[in-house]
């Protein structure tokens, strides 16, 4: 099962969302600073197995520029971020990404889908 950080750029209702579909969830304001820089924030939920859920493009630049192997990331790519509008979509792929979530993945996903790369990207 995975466990999931929401980042700062995401509504602290993501971990309620999270938490009745199953999934361990925690607000990164809950745990960090949050103006802390994303790779910090990488190597808590690295340190801690969790997976990044974000609205920052940022994350996934740091995957690909550093070639990574974790940890996975949820990214979101939609202006409306709130989980009245996204929740089918974000747990629907997280749910098919699961196991790839578990190896080390990141899932990109918009208002009408889902779509993975493994990591490391580049690879």
């Amino acid at each position: 099962m995975i466990k999931l950080v929401v980042d700062v750029s995401l509504p602290p209702a993501w971990v309620d969302v999270f938490a009745k579909h199953g999934w361990p969830a925690v607000h990164w304001s809950a745990v960090g600073d949050p103006r802390a820089k994303d790779r910090e924030v990488m190597a808590w939920a690295r340190e801690q197995q969790q997976v990044v859920f974000t609205h920052d493009l940022d994350f996934g630049t740091l995957l690909a520029l550093t070639r990574a192997s974790g940890p996975s990331v949820v990214q979101v790519r939609a202006q409306d971020v709130l989980p009245d509008h996204l929740e089918a979509v974000v747990v629907g792929a997280i749910r098919r990404y699961e196991t790839q979530l578990q190896k080390g993945a990141l899932v990109t996903v918009d208002e009408a889908r889902g779509k993975v790369r493994m990591l490391p990207i580049g690879s």
